[in-house]
């Protein structure tokens, strides 16, 4: 009933908000700074801006500056799977370009697209062949191909890291450092030739009970049941993945909109000042960002509950309980692969001390392969976006990773 409630009231806006588009669009041309048609052409933008797609928003990533030369960048598709697809920032071959490691960005799977780090894979393309999981939305995903729970997600990153091949890193931003971690361990007790040379784990949930925030503490307040009773809803028509038991990305965005109300509502105002003001550049940074951040995602049902039980309530992982497919996930098998834990100093979604648990578990790796980084003066988003990633993060990303190619070749 829930999401038939959505998709009803958004079908019943949409018409109002085309027209809201259009007429904003069309007002426009009036340029006269303060005017009431220029006030009203931007209340048309914003209320036109106020509601959440569901549809991948393009990454945008058509060049990448490598030294002095510009090199065209085109996305390739290697690898196609029901629910997600392995996707590759493919640079123009240059002769004079210096081995560039490969680099598999693993997003979350929680609400919003993988372009959510469309800023991170760019940055991270002017050193590295980058690759990243490119996930789909399950409303479009149709019943016949099956559930995908924790430990499909699990298959999927092993897949993706063996299609890659030898010589893979690994990076893993926010919520699938659990699951990053648990396929490296399973790898490296394999011998898998492909197992990732090295491991960056940023911002993640490793150990939930280390300075719990708002969000661990809203996934302990209600048993499993209660979650998957109020918060689970089926796909209705049209959508491909017709009855197809997920979490709307809508209610996941709606929670985090809830958290910082008052910060968005003022964005919004923002925006719409920028616009009488005639200075349409601050508007468009708003603007883009939520286009980005309103763009949903449905998480089927299987891991989205899986993941809220043994990641969040019952510690599966740091009580050395975490099991794939009744097979233990022992994060001491692994050796030969480099760890860099990164964290945010305001992180309020992970706390500082979740993700560093990591580096106990994987108690085999030498210590001179090991990385711990707390970043100063960012929260959640600041790891990996923004001003200080680029200046601050990334270059100790980049020597950790390199570093580690020299110690494999």
């Amino acid at each position: 009933m829930l999401y038939s409630a959505y998709q009803l009231q958004s079908d019943l806006m949409s018409p109002f908000r085309l027209l809201a588009q259009g007429t904003s669009a069309a007002l426009w041309l009036n340029r006269t700074e303060g005017s009431l048609l220029r006030k009203f052409s931007a209340s048309m933008e914003v209320f036109s801006r106020m509601r959440l797609t569901h549809t991948r928003p393009a990454y945008d990533i058509t060049s990448v500056k490598v030294g002095e030369q510009e090199l065209p960048v085109t996305e390739e598709t290697v690898l196609g799977m029901p629910f997600g697809t392995l996707l590759r920032f493919k640079k123009e071959a240059s002769s004079d370009l210096p081995y560039q490691p490969p680099v598999l960005l693993v997003a979350p799977l929680s609400g919003h697209f993988a372009t959510l780090l469309r800023e991170t894979a760019r940055t991270l393309l002017q050193d590295h062949d980058v690759y990243i999981t490119d996930w789909h939305n399950a409303r479009d995903v149709s019943l016949r191909h099956g559930a995908f729970a924790l430990d499909d997600y699990i298959d999927h990153m092993i897949r993706f890291i063996q299609t890659i091949g030898p010589g893979t890193h690994v990076i893993a931003v926010c919520q699938p450092c659990v699951a990053a971690l648990a396929a490296t361990a399973l790898m490296a007790e394999d011998d898998d030739p492909t197992t990732p040379r090295s491991l960056t784990l940023m911002a993640g949930p490793v150990d939930c009970r280390v300075n719990p925030t708002g969000v661990n503490t809203l996934a302990t307040s209600k048993p499993i049941e209660w979650f998957e009773k109020n918060l689970i809803s089926h796909v209705p028509l049209p959508h491909a993945g017709h009855m197809r038991r997920v979490y709307p990305g809508f209610v996941q965005v709606s929670a985090f909109l809830a958290m910082n109300l008052e910060r968005h509502k003022k964005s919004f105002k923002d925006m719409y000042q920028h616009l009488v003001e005639g200075d349409k550049e601050k508007a468009d940074v708003i603007r883009k960002f939520y286009d980005e951040y309103l763009a949903v995602n449905d998480l089927p049902a299987e891991f989205y509950l899986e993941t809220v039980e043994k990641v969040f309530q019952t510690y599966d992982l740091p009580l050395g309980k975490l099991s794939y497919r009744g097979r233990l996930v022992k994060p001491a098998a692994i050796r030969h692969t480099a760890l860099m834990t990164v964290e945010g100093e305001r992180d309020d979604i992970c706390a500082v001390g979740q993700t560093l648990a990591a580096q106990d578990l994987c108690s085999s790796i030498p210590p001179y392969m090991r990385t711990h980084h707390i970043q100063t003066g960012v929260g959640h988003y600041g790891v990996f976006s923004g001003r200080r990633w680029n200046l601050q993060i990334y270059p100790r990303v980049r020597e950790m990773i390199h570093a580690s190619t020299g110690r494999g070749m």
